[in-house]
């Protein structure tokens, strides 16, 4: 008996010692965000004019080319994986099998055999400075994404519109308080640690190229920021994401070729 509550005890102060930590993490990381809107080169706010990213241009000359190494994988869209199929804490917002994904880098690492499937994307994608993650992300019909929040507001966000349903007024994003729409070849930047929302109202299917771009930054927090995405990209949250990418993009080798 005496065991059996030792035992018990022991649970008890590991997962008040795990709150704690989770407590103190929380606390640490929203303040590093504050410091990140203060010294951001480019504000803060929820959408950013895209002309002030000189990166973009090459993206949306070449979008058709994009489209077209996108149009191959959605020959066998049914078999990419849901979003919740790579990075499982996004079950709190979507639990079907109408956001589907692709993706080429998390957090700046790469998915060799699912870049090597989409070259001409790949290499414009590298040459973008800060670049961390990128996927293309596919909205099924019907699809609504609630209302959440970013991881990290050390990066930006970044949409590139490669298939846009006719109903477009029906399928947008919201940031904020703002409410936006794709348009076919052309671009959104937002800062996704505002709260935010998505959809899908129509009958066909949307999909974009999905980007996490560094945040510029003031000296020396850019290098801190720097150093911090790196250690996210060393958590066993990403580490274990690569691992059910890398499984999945065997999956497909046998179907896209």
């Amino acid at each position: 008996m005496n065991l059996f509550r030792q035992i018990n005890q022991q649970l008890a102060l590991k997962h008040r010692y795990r709150e704690f930590l989770l407590t103190q993490g929380e606390a640490f990381f929203r303040n590093l965000e504050k410091h990140i809107a203060t010294h951001s080169l480019i504000g803060d706010r929820t959408f950013f004019d895209p002309a002030q990213f000189l990166w973009i241009d090459p993206l949306e000359a070449n979008w058709k080319t994009i489209r077209e190494e996108l149009d191959r994988l959605l020959t066998v869209v049914d078999h990419l994986p849901n979003f919740q199929d790579i990075s499982v804490d996004q079950i709190s917002i979507t639990q079907d099998n109408r956001w589907k994904t692709y993706f080429l880098y998390a957090y700046g690492i790469k998915l060799k055999q699912n870049c090597d499937r989409c070259p001409q994307t790949t290499q414009l994608i590298e040459q973008i400075p800060g670049m961390k993650t990128a996927f293309f992300s596919i909205l099924l019909p019907g699809k609504h994404i609630p209302e959440h929040r970013g991881p990290y507001k050390g990066v930006l966000r970044y949409h590139l519109a490669l298939k846009v349903p006719q109903d477009w007024q029906q399928c947008g994003i919201r940031v904020g308080n703002e409410v936006r729409h794709w348009q076919i070849g052309k671009s959104l930047v937002f800062d996704d640690t505002f709260p935010h929302a998505a959809w899908n109202h129509t009958k066909e299917t949307r999909v974009i190229l999905f980007l996490d771009v560094v945040r510029p930054m003031r000296f020396p927090f850019s290098i801190a920021n720097q150093c911090f995405i790196q250690l996210i990209a060393w958590s066993p949250y990403v580490q274990a994401g690569k691992v059910r990418a890398d499984e999945w993009s065997q999956r497909l080798e046998e179907l896209v070729r």
